[in-house]
């Protein structure tokens, strides 16, 4: 099972689009990424979609810096056949929940919406989540744009079409797979990113470098001071380089029954930390802590070669995501919570695991006891 993904050429800091092709459903999701590409978004969807109502879905820290230029790129003086306004969610995982899509599906309603409505998500992973979701079931599928303004949600959550929200019971328990029409990352988006939710981003870009790609991880090592600076051309060629990496699984696997698997390394045990905290952990510093257990359960179960665990945790260390949340909650408890994880199988938890730095293991069987000595 030993992958090698190609080293990616340098990227120059302009507009770059790759794409997404999907056998099954013979369809070819662009994904562009540069600055400024909200107004190529704009055009997109006047060009595919010139009869229906546009609606964009944002969260109300993302409104607070670009309202007007909502109003700007799709607002009345456009040429849309109509402009329906602006959806808004409170910022927070908390929001991707039964009443908030209630309320935006009752919105949509109100605003005498029907199928000829498109859906552009404005956000980070929890506005692409929950108005993918609501685009996947409102009149049974509506057109969806992605405009991720989260590093997470560029490198990750706004591709291969996974939408959801959580419930009491767990994490992204309820959901469909639902691709959008094309993803436009604008890299300048970025410098509004609290400290906060930009290190949460890099932990998925971590993820890649510990499973697929050995060379991003190398550079990551070397180019930290750079990243956390927000260099734009660096963190383009980070972004393209993460995004074709997941783009590679998802034409493989669009609906998770093998390969895709991979990219939930560390986010078992990482869903258990985010829910038991009640969401005060940020998705990505949860994953963080997911993938350290995972790297000593490869290390334990596996042979993953100790000298690679402890690269790994100075890794994360120098994008300040090393911590051990293990101590903060009673080890049955995460338990619990990994063994209603969807992924589970007749109450045993599945874990992806990394043989060498370059070979996977996809759904690893863990006994309690095993997982215990290791949190």
């Amino acid at each position: 099972m030993t992958h090698h993904f190609d080293n990616q050429p340098s990227i120059q800091q302009t507009t770059r689009t790759i794409t997404l092709n999907l056998r099954e459903s013979q369809r070819s999701i662009p994904y562009v990424c540069g600055a400024d590409v909200w107004r190529d978004a704009a055009a997109f969807v006047l060009e595919r979609f010139p009869n229906h109502a546009v609606v964009v879905i944002t969260d109300a820290n993302i409104l607070a810096h670009y309202e007007a230029r909502f109003q700007a790129l799709f607002g009345e003086n456009n040429s849309f056949a109509r402009f329906a306004g602006i959806l808004t969610i409170p910022a927070g995982e908390q929001s991707k929940c039964r009443a908030e899509k209630d309320r935006l599906e009752d919105e949509l309603f109100a605003r005498k919406l029907g199928r000829d409505t498109v859906i552009v998500a404005v956000g980070g992973g929890v506005v692409g989540d929950l108005a993918g979701y609501v685009a996947a079931t409102f009149n049974r599928g509506v057109p969806l744009v992605h405009l991720p303004t989260s590093l997470l949600a560029m490198v990750d959550s706004s591709i291969g079409g996974k939408t959801g929200m959580n419930h009491p019971a767990g994490k992204n328990l309820i959901g469909a797979f639902y691709q959008p029409e094309a993803v436009f990352a604008s890299v300048d988006a970025l410098t509004t990113l609290s400290e906060r939710e930009f290190t949460s981003g890099m932990a998925e870009v971590l993820k890649y470098a510990a499973t697929l790609d050995f060379g991003l991880w190398e550079l990551l090592e070397t180019s930290a001071e750079r990243v956390q600076a927000r260099d734009t051309a660096l963190l383009q060629e980070i972004i393209l380089r993460s995004a074709s990496i997941k783009i590679n699984v998802v034409q493989q696997d669009e609906k998770e029954s093998g390969l895709r698997a991979l990219l939930n390394f560390g986010h078992t045990v990482g869903h258990a930390f985010e829910a038991l905290s009640h969401y005060e952990i940020p998705h990505g510093f949860a994953v963080a802590g997911g993938m350290r257990v995972a790297m000593r359960l490869s290390r334990n179960l596996l042979g993953y070669p100790q000298p690679f665990v402890e690269r790994f945790d100075a890794l994360l260390a120098a994008y300040n995501l090393k911590h051990d949340y293990s101590s903060r909650f009673q080890n049955n408890d995460i338990w619990n919570s990994i063994i209603a994880d969807k992924k589970s199988r007749q109450q045993q938890p599945r874990f992806v695991l990394m043989r060498t730095p370059t070979e996977y293991v996809l759904a690893h069987s863990v006994e309690r006891g095993q997982l215990e000595e290791v949190l």
